[in-house]
Order: structure tokens, then C-alpha cells, then sequence
């Protein structure tokens, strides 16, 4: 019984480890595989190897790999960046490379109109195989599709490149007034998922910040004005109370999550 306890926890181990990096669980088990003795000592170093072997194939060999599938590593230059190091740790940090091409440009908008503020991105796409899915998300799955984080400001209304949660996801700019309330809407069709986001902050860091109605219409102006941008999601309220108008941006449906902590951005 313990013995099936234990494959079962392995397969477990690597299941999660591939819906979170798509290329831990496979590294995981190949070194089950390789290192099966069960002394205390050797787990650790057996541990060990697997995380040794996980960074390269992170940071060496999957950049090399991944242009294969079309797809190659977002460029964090000194107009963009990563919000979290945890999504280029687990490989979510991959696009085409017309979408990487499209959000340089976006970037560099940006910090030309706005000083020393940069395009913070959350979720982009596993490197590999198209269809995979990269949960939670629904769609980002074929290299195309990217999340990318408002733009704050601090108690001094000064712009920041800080965001008020750890992962950028969950600080939600909820609707004011008689704003259109697509949660409750949502919600009350049988649609629970729709706030989850809530639950994946992993607890919230700048809560002083408040969005800039200002650079965040900027953000979302300069990413509609690239060619090959196709759709862009936000939630309707925001859409209206930033006035914008462009086609481009849509409400992504009620089966997805809602969209006012982040720009769901993607290509033709």
C-alpha cells in the first residue's frame, strides 16, 4: 500500500510540475528513473540533480529549442520586464516572434511618453507545442498571447513600475458608481470562476498603489496601434470610464476571468 502511495505521489509530483513549467514533470521523472536508491542522503542528492539539471534546461536549453516551435524567450530589455521571476523560472515566458517584436515596440512607446516606466508583463506562453494548455489560462497556448500588468501609481502620484500584487494578478480595479459590474454578471449566470484570480496573488505587496487612468490608456492605445495586435481584453468599465473606443478591445466572455488586474493581449 505504502508502495503504491508513494508511485502515486511521484506521478502527482510530476503532473504538477509539468502544468506549472511544462518541462519539470519530464526532467522529474527522468531522474526517478536514473536515481532509484531510497537512502536519505541520496534523495537529497537526487533532489539536487534535478534542480541543477531544471536550471539549465531552463535557461540554457530550452532558449535553443524553442525557436523549433516557433516560439523564442520575451527580450527584458530596459523598457520591459518580467513581473514576477517566477514566470521565466517556469518557462512561461515565451512568444512568436511577431508578439515579442510587437511588445518591444509597445515597451518603448511607453517609456519614451512615460520616463523610466516599462512594459511589466505577467503570462506569456510555454515554449513548446501548441495546444498545451497553460493553466489557468484558456488561451495561451499557441505563442500569440501575452498579460500584461496595468500602470500605477504611489501615494505621491508618481508612476511606478511596482505592481500591488506578487504575481500582478488578483488586485482587481473594481467598478464605481453605475459602471458596468461584469463580475456580478457573470457570477449570477453560473459563471464561479470569474474572480479566481483572487486566490492567485500570493498576497499583495504595494497596497498604497492605485492605477493610472492616464498610462494605463497610453499602454493600451500604443499595443491597438501595432499592426499585428489583434484583440485586446479588459473589462467593460474600464474600457468606458478610459473611453476607449478602438474595436480592438473586447470583452473576452464570461467563461474566461475577469480583466481589470491585467491587458490580455494577443495577435491576429
Amino acid at each position: 500500500m505504502n508502495k503504491i502511495l508513494l508511485i502515486l505521489g511521484k506521478f502527482l509530483l510530476a503532473l504538477l510540475l509539468t502544468l506549472l513549467t511544462q518541462i519539470g514533470g519530464i526532467i522529474y521523472l527522468i531522474i526517478e528513473i536514473l536515481f532509484i536508491k531510497k537512502d536519505k542522503v541520496y534523495r537529497i542528492q537526487k533532489y539536487s540533480i534535478f534542480f541543477v539539471t531544471y536550471i539549465i534546461c531552463t535557461f540554457i536549453l530550452v532558449p535553443y529549442l524553442a525557436p523549433l516551435f516557433g516560439r523564442e524567450k520575451i527580450k527584458n530589455t530596459e523598457y520591459i520586464e518580467a513581473c514576477s521571476f517566477f514566470t521565466i523560472l517556469s518557462n512561461r515566458n515565451y512568444v512568436t516572434p511577431d508578439l515579442n517584436l510587437s511588445i518591444q515596440a509597445i515597451a518603448k512607446k511607453i517609456s519614451l511618453k512615460h520616463s523610466n516606466i516599462k512594459l511589466v508583463y505577467l503570462d506569456a506562453n510555454f515554449p513548446f507545442i501548441d495546444k498545451f494548455p497553460l493553466l489557468p489560462h484558456l488561451s495561451h497556448n499557441d505563442g500569440k498571447k501575452i498579460d500584461i500588468s496595468f500602470i500605477y501609481k504611489d501615494v505621491d502620484n508618481q508612476l511606478t513600475n511596482k505592481k500591488p500584487s506578487l504575481f500582478g494578478y488578483g488586485a482587481f480595479v473594481n467598478p464605481v458608481g453605475n459602471e458596468i459590474d461584469q463580475t456580478h454578471r457573470c457570477k449570477k449566470k453560473g459563471y464561479w470562476q470569474y474572480d479566481f484570480t483572487k486566490y492567485v496573488t500570493f498576497g499583495f505587496v504595494n497596497n498604497q498603489l492605485k492605477l493610472s487612468e492616464t498610462a494605463t490608456k497610453d499602454l493600451i492605445l500604443a499595443s491597438v496601434n501595432e499592426k499585428k495586435v489583434g484583440k485586446i481584453f479588459i473589462e467593460p468599465h474600464l474600457k468606458n470610464r478610459l473611453h476607449l473606443t478602438n474595436p480592438k478591445i473586447r470583452f473576452h466572455g464570461c467563461q474566461a476571468v475577469r480583466h481589470d488586474d491585467h491587458i490580455h493581449l494577443q495577435l491576429k
